[in-house]
């Protein structure tokens, strides 16, 4: 079995959990979250508890067998306390502000790189280097993330760019540097 798979999800208090067949919608304070599931694995709600299982010990079966109750544990993770993406904006002149439901982001280009807050999603820009990307879908958080990042990615020489909080830049010598070697 799936050390992962066989593990029960408990259901915290203000959540409530719907299974319909193989569509299962979690409720709570942080908002709602719908997802369907392959007709293979088997889902059910007992005593508080969402337990998975998988009919046999196929490789399709036992893959799906974890993956099902990963993304049922971050549903039900995301509707209770949410998913958070930190970014830092590095460089001289590169910063990021709010403007409604936007964010604005100068970033050297000569015009300013527009992203609009999307559903289920909140920005906040505490100070000019750095933006916080909530909300309660755990994909929803990180591709978000990842699409504000791309729009100028952390480059190795000089470090000037979008990059995650908890990433590190392995920096590069420049010519110059390289050339004093010899």
């Amino acid at each position: 079995m799936s050390r992962i798979g066989k593990k029960p999800i408990t259901v915290p208090a203000g959540v409530d959990v719907t299974i319909n067949g193989h569509e299962v919608t979690v409720k709570g304070p942080k908002g709602t979250l719908t997802n369907t599931f392959r007709p293979e694995i088997n889902i059910a709600l007992e005593n508080g508890e969402i337990l998975v299982t998988r009919p046999n010990d196929e490789q399709a079966n036992r893959s799906y067998h974890g993956l099902t109750r990963t993304l049922l544990a971050n549903m039900v993770e995301g509707v209770t306390n949410g998913f958070t993406k930190e970014l830092e904006v590095n460089g001289v002149g590169y910063r990021a502000q709010k403007q409604g439901n936007n964010l604005v982001m100068n970033l050297g280009y000569s015009h300013q790189v527009i992203v609009p807050e999307s559903n289920g999603i909140t920005i906040e820009v505490p100070s000019p280097n750095k933006i916080i990307i909530s909300g309660a879908d755990k994909q929803e958080v990180g591709q978000f993330a990842a699409v504000v990042r791309k729009k100028r990615p952390p480059e190795p020489y000089k470090g000037k760019g979008i990059k995650y909080a908890s990433e590190h830049i392995r920096r590069k010598e420049g010519k110059a540097a390289k050339g004093a070697k010899k």
